[in-house]
């Protein structure tokens, strides 16, 4: 186990290795801690005796007012989840650096199945604690129920005709009722946040600003890991969709539609787009990140209609370092999130 450093040589290593693996995830690379500026990046490596990385994971040190600080992971680690010795490798190395920034938590939201019951064993053995009983948005950071399109070696007919009949005919009749489709360049950054806000309020959730998206698109798209997708109707911007397209997959990361032309479907004829990309770029999974868990929901029969498969994440994994001060910081964290929300509906 060692630590990553940062040079040219070794963080292109750490690159090769994510790309290459089959559990690669674009918020486990330096590129997505780069946007994070309020967080300080880690990255343990463990090495198998020739020094070829067999498992990483990394991690994002902050300190929190009155707690202290804490290490965080988005969707790690990357390795054989059932190899108990490069887990335990990844363990050693969090533990060191828990004891360099004197943190108070290791939490890791990993991209693995509730139902792999050999993970769970090996993680718990390793030291980890498992919270899944989250129900909502409010508790984890990370959305635990998604859909992934299984797209690995299929061709956009076969997919296409798995979709639900209702999803197939929203996306002709946005064809047929004039909206086109256009890559967008970094100046339609401002189109995509304005109807973003628009999103925001009526769907009642938290907007990033402009600012980060600019540095998502300094960061990503120069290295062809993200791309801009505009839907106009009479030459006029009415949705967008931000997809990442990393390693093996393709994530369908913000999207934004305006509330004066729902009723020409854009939404669907982006996702339709950006899926046959994704097919083309031979990736194995196309995934519409987040749903809430409440089966029948509008989101829910969006992402279902593509034939997509619902998913529960195994919710948050951690190693708390100092206990009682970690509850009494997840009592906070929920209750400062729940007061935020009600504060914008009082504000409405």
């Amino acid at each position: 186990m060692r630590i990553l450093q940062h040079t040219k040589e070794d963080e292109a290593k750490y690159l090769k290795f994510l790309l290459k693996h089959e559990r690669s995830n674009f918020q486990q690379s330096l590129e997505w801690g780069n946007i994070k500026t309020n967080w300080i990046k880690e990255v343990i490596i463990s090495e198998d005796e020739k020094g070829k990385i067999v498992g990483a994971l990394c991690v994002w040190i902050r300190k929190i007012p009155l707690f202290g600080n804490i290490m965080y992971s988005a969707r790690g680690p990357v390795c054989d989840i059932h190899s108990k010795e490069v887990l335990e490798d990844i363990v050693q190395g969090a533990n060191e650096l828990a004891k360099k920034y004197h943190a108070f938590v290791l939490r890791v939201e990993p991209d693995i199945k509730k139902s792999d019951k050999q993970f769970r064993d090996i993680a718990t053995d390793v030291g980890f604690k498992i919270k899944d009983d989250s129900k909502n948005f409010l508790d984890e950071i990370q959305p635990r129920f998604v859909f992934q399109l299984n797209i690995k070696n299929k061709t956009a007919d076969q997919v296409l005709a798995a979709c639900h009949s209702k999803t197939r005919y929203n996306i002709r009749l946005a064809s047929k009722k004039g909206v086109t489709i256009k890559e967008g360049t970094r100046e339609d950054l401002k189109d995509f946040h304005k109807i973003m806000v628009e999103t925001g309020k009526r769907d009642d959730f938290i907007i990033r600003s402009l600012d980060y998206f600019e540095r998502m698109w300094d960061e990503f798209v120069p290295k062809g890991y993200m791309k801009l997708l505009m839907a106009y109707h009479e030459d006029k911007p009415i949705a967008g969709i931000i997809p990442i397209m990393f390693g093996n997959k393709v994530w369908y990361l913000y999207g934004a539609s305006s509330n004066s032309h729902r009723n020409l479907m854009p939404n669907y004829l982006l996702q339709w787009t950006m899926i046959q990309e994704a097919i083309e770029r031979k990736a194995v999974v196309y995934d519409f990140r987040g749903v809430s868990g409440v089966v029948g929901d509008g989101l829910y029969r969006f992402k279902s209609g593509f034939g997509a498969e619902f998913i529960e994440f195994i919710g948050e994994i951690y190693i708390p370092y100092q206990p009682t001060k970690y509850k009494l910081y997840k009592f906070a964290e929920k209750l400062f999130r729940q007061m935020r929300k009600l504060k914008k509906k009082l504000l409405k």
